[in-house]
């Protein structure tokens, strides 16, 4: 086993547990902007991590220009959408939890 399939292992299984800890953030929290947000951050890194260690994993080839190809458009849309999603839903009328409701 070469150095460069250790690493590209470690950077899928990270990208993996990365994802699903964002699952889990996505779960916890109050509304729909920090969940937006914990899911936009969690898929572009978790993606990014596990696309990197494919790339590493194939060697320079085909597949590699592919996933590469693939990177850069998940790096372009990703936030955009976020930014698109959060920006209807304020106009929409969605309101963002500030803090704690005084009584």
């Amino acid at each position: 086993m070469s150095l460069i399939n250790i690493i590209s292992y470690l950077l899928i299984f990270t990208g993996a547990l990365a994802i699903i800890v964002g699952l889990l953030g996505v779960f916890r929290m109050p509304d729909f902007f920090t969940r937006l947000h914990a899911a936009s951050v969690i898929d572009t890194m978790g993606t990014m991590l596990v696309l990197v260690g494919l790339m590493l994993y194939s060697g320079f080839n085909l597949v590699t220009v592919k996933l590469l190809l693939i990177l850069i458009f998940i790096l372009i849309t990703a936030p955009a959408a976020a930014h698109a999603l959060a920006k209807s839903a304020l106009h929409g009328g969605v309101k963002p939890v500030l803090g704690k409701e005084e009584q």
